[in-house]
């Protein structure tokens, strides 16, 4: 029994890790012969640096692709034992943050966590999402909006009684910010593009 969770454990963070490492920015972009997406904009692998090649369709497919891995992961994990969807979680949100393929230089988060919290706690994944849509519209900044969604997802945990998932999407949201931290920067000196600025965003990954 031991080793067969030991087993169990072990498959959930390599399978979790290797798919949330799969870069499907970089990918879509490159199968539609847009480019390498690392030499465009901020060259960053997430959605909103791929709208920077003004292919707004291969945007949306990069977001929507990044939340299912994550989701995905979670699912499958969770149908084979609930005690392994946080381990699997974890592991694909890292491998998307830190991907073996491309030198652990990944994304930030905000698109992977989306997925994952919708699918081990749906209330808190529909609080990200429009609390992330909300922020990054009234302020005009992607990174506000991500950084907003990612931290509205523990205290939604919370307020559902949820106690167990706080302290992981507490601990995602805290790496989604810390992946940020330059576009705090940029925030606090004034230098953050806005979104529709031209210069949309090196936000969501």
């Amino acid at each position: 029994m031991i080793s067969e969770t030991w087993l169990g454990a072990a498959l959930a963070l390599l399978g979790g890790y290797l798919a949330g490492s799969i870069p499907f920015g970089l990918l879509v972009t490159r199968y539609a012969g847009a480019g390498d997406l690392r030499q465009v904009g901020s060259g960053n692998i997430g959605a909103t640096n791929v709208l920077r090649t003004g292919r707004k369709g291969l945007a949306l497919a990069t977001l929507l692709l990044d939340m299912a891995k994550g989701a995905v992961v979670v699912l499958i994990a969770a149908a084979v034992s609930p005690e392994l969807a946080p381990v699997a979680a974890v592991a694909a949100f890292l491998g998307h943050l830190y991907p073996v393929w491309l030198r652990f230089r990944g994304g930030k988060g905000v698109a992977t966590m989306l997925g994952l919290t919708l699918a081990m706690l749906w209330p808190a994944g529909l609080a990200f999402a429009a609390v992330w849509l909300a922020a990054a519209l009234l302020s005009r900044y992607s990174s506000v909006g991500g950084m907003a969604g990612a931290i509205a997802a523990p205290v939604a945990a919370a307020l559902v009684g949820e106690f167990g998932l706080v302290l992981l999407f507490l601990a995602f949201a805290l790496l989604v910010i810390w992946r940020h931290r330059g576009n705090l920067e940029r925030l606090l000196d004034g230098t953050e593009p806005r979104i529709g600025g031209g210069a949309a965003g090196r936000t969501v990954g």
